[in-house]
């Protein structure tokens, strides 16, 4: 049998759940709880094998009651079981170490094959989930300089860089100390994640960076 904990601050919900789970003849529902803490507590007493769990809970949410229960009890599977399907939602959670993410208007059965899955090793996710998986995953396409944007002042200094021109040279170019210069080459570095003169010459030339701005 598998020992199911359900997790949810909606009566409607829990009353749903049961309702169903119990025509499951390979499933047991030993308890339910009403909000996070109380599942971190009924889940030491208990020791289920499957938390149905809601993201959103008084006292304690579902990911902190996730991250608690996982801690102390790794082997528990966790199935997210919520209306969220937006990143802020779904890459928190799985973080958390819950194993499944579905969204409550899951067909019954489906519902069943997924926690059947997780007792298999099997993550579950929804599709609408497994999308913001998979941007989560995506190579970022912005280069550095389109993230952190250089200055005026900073693009002319970079622009006279590319030249192969020394720090006096620059300083004496735009009537400014080589201080000053030296502080806008060191913010360039940062910006570009360039190590070097010779690293942020052909970042520039690369991505078109050599024109001056012409403040």
């Amino acid at each position: 049998m598998i020992r199911i904990l359900i997790a949810d601050d909606h009566h409607v919900v829990r009353r749903g759940l049961m309702f169903f789970l119990k025509t499951q003849k390979d499933m047991d529902i030993i308890g339910e709880a009403t909000n996070g803490r109380e599942a971190v507590e009924l889940t030491t007493s208990l020791k289920p094998d499957v938390i149905l769990m809601d993201l959103v809970m008084p006292e304690m949410d579902g990911i902190q009651a996730t991250k608690r229960i996982k801690e102390k009890y790794p082997n528990i599977q966790i199935l997210m079981l919520t209306s969220f399907s937006d990143r802020d939602h779904v890459i928190p959670a799985l973080k958390a170490g819950a194993a499944g993410y579905q969204l409550k208007d899951i067909e019954p059965d489906d519902l069943a094959e997924a926690i059947r899955k997780l007792m298999r090793g099997e993550h579950t996710i929804h599709p609408e989930a497994t999308t913001q998986l998979e941007r989560e995953n995506e190579p970022s396409e912005i280069s550095p300089h389109e993230e952190h944007p250089l200055t005026p002042r900073e693009q002319d200094v970079l622009s006279e860089l590319t030249k192969g021109k020394s720090n006096r040279e620059i300083a004496s170019s735009l009537f400014v100390t080589e201080k000053t210069v030296k502080t806008h080459i060191s913010n360039i570095f940062a910006k570009l994640h360039v190590q070097d003169r010779t690293q942020a010459a052909l970042y520039a030339v690369k991505h078109g960076l050599t024109e001056p701005s012409g403040h």
